[in-house]
């Protein structure tokens, strides 16, 4: 196959493209050496649109996969000012419109618009399905491209507070015993556009309803740092104050526990982080959370508190599902209190929500109660968080929908087989 030279302009700008372009000239190499010929402007179209399709479909970049700096670049590499990419960037996220086609962009000149029409694409989701639970809690079912489904809830909250819970995976591969997403296994990465639109769909649906979307968290299907870079990009466009504008306090990315990917999430962004913990041994986490085994608690733990020592006033969340005769005892409280002294931190208490094939129980109220009132005398800040929209299966672990051939199920430790 003969190569194919790229301006130097325009190898420069393909260089601000965070996509593996290695991966993808692999993915495109059958369909490029039965072509006849490439021109350097379809070239650099695959490297930024990311598409896994052919050169013809992969003619439009999508949009929201770029950060600012990327998306001026691309602007005036197609002869426009700066500024036209800033009036752009604010349809797209920052002025109420949110605009899904070029027809929706307000205040651009014609020249410019038309040259989006041709050039751009504005939408990475197509909306399916929405279910409201008996609480007011949306999950939203959206298509993407190759015609696979992801679920995204909002939560309005008494206060005036609006959660929209984003994903970022298709599926998971993490199989924690007690999440419905796990039975999924990992069928995709989610692109940048398609984690950040998520929230843009979020405002478009339902901010005259609820007023405005106040709080994202990454808690829906996935780990979002086995996906780090394109959720690194989707929440700082979320953050931005041309952006979505959210408040980096108010966007939490949560993970089970991946190291490293925790070092570079932690020096690269100011969201907050949420760990979910679950166990107080590693008996118990390497069973209902099979990362444990890679990244025990000593090193996880040892992490946190190493990494948090230079981020001012910054406090981590800790997630911890209570399941009934396997993690909710008082001797569990009083290891946790243990495993998380110097660490700045909050801990969510969270009601295990059942699904189908699930072997775990849900804690009683009370022991919940009991348990957080022990921690709370320890100085502990800790907080019960109620279950939302849990009969429409939108709650905390109930997303998805799992295939016939799904990740194991582990063996408990004997002394756990009464509490199932």
């Amino acid at each position: 196959m003969a190569l194919i030279r790229i301006p130097s302009s325009l190898a420069t700008l393909s260089s601000h493209f965070h996509y593996p372009h290695h991966r993808l000239f692999l993915s495109h190499r059958s369909s490029l050496r039965s072509s006849p010929a490439v021109s350097p402007r379809q070239l650099l179209s695959i490297v930024a649109s990311g598409s896994q399709s052919g050169i013809e479909a992969s003619s439009k970049v999508m949009l929201k996969d770029m950060d600012f700096p990327e998306l001026e670049k691309w602007v005036q590499s197609h002869g426009f000012r700066p500024g036209q990419a800033m009036m752009l960037w604010k349809c797209l996220y920052g002025t109420n419109v949110w605009a899904h086609s070029h027809d929706e962009l307000e205040g651009l000149n014609k020249d410019f618009k038309k040259m989006l029409s041709e050039n751009a694409s504005f939408k990475a989701l197509s909306v399916k399905d929405i279910f409201t639970a008996s609480d007011g809690t949306r999950k939203i079912l959206f298509n993407l491209d190759d015609g696979m489904v992801i679920e995204t809830v909002v939560i309005p909250c008494s206060t005036g507070r609006t959660t929209v819970c984003v994903s970022s995976q298709v599926g998971c591969a993490m199989n924690c015993q007690f999440c419905y997403t796990g039975r999924m296994g990992l069928r995709k990465h989610l692109r940048t556009s398609e984690i950040v639109e998520q929230a843009v769909f979020a405002r478009r649906l339902f901010s005259s309803e609820f007023g405005s979307i106040t709080n994202v968290v990454f808690m829906g299907m996935g780990e979002p740092l086995h996906n780090i870079e394109n959720v690194l990009k989707a929440s700082a466009i979320m953050v931005d104050d041309q952006g979505l504008h959210f408040s980096p306090r108010k966007v939490t990315v949560s993970t089970s526990g991946l190291v490293p990917q925790i070092k570079h999430f932690l020096s690269k962004s100011n969201c907050a982080l949420a760990v979910s913990l679950n166990a107080t041994t590693d008996e118990v986490r390497n069973w209902i959370m099979p990362i444990n085994r890679k990244y025990n608690l000593s090193l996880l733990l040892g992490t946190l508190k190493e990494e948090i020592r230079s981020k001012h006033r910054y406090k981590v969340l800790f997630e911890y599902v209570m399941l009934a005769g396997v993690n909710d005892s008082i001797e569990d409280a009083k290891r946790l209190i243990e495993l998380i002294r110097g660490i700045p931190c909050k801990i969510n208490l969270i009601s295990f929500n059942p699904h189908s094939g699930s072997r775990f129980r849900p804690t009683t109220d009370e022991k919940m109660v009991e348990f957080r009132n022990f921690l709370a005398s320890a100085g502990c800040v800790v907080f019960m968080r109620p279950s939302r929209g849990d009969d429409r299966m939108a709650a905390c672990g109930q997303l998805g929908e799992p295939g016939v051939i799904q990740p194991p199920m582990l063996r408990p430790p004997p002394r756990f087989q009464m509490a199932l």
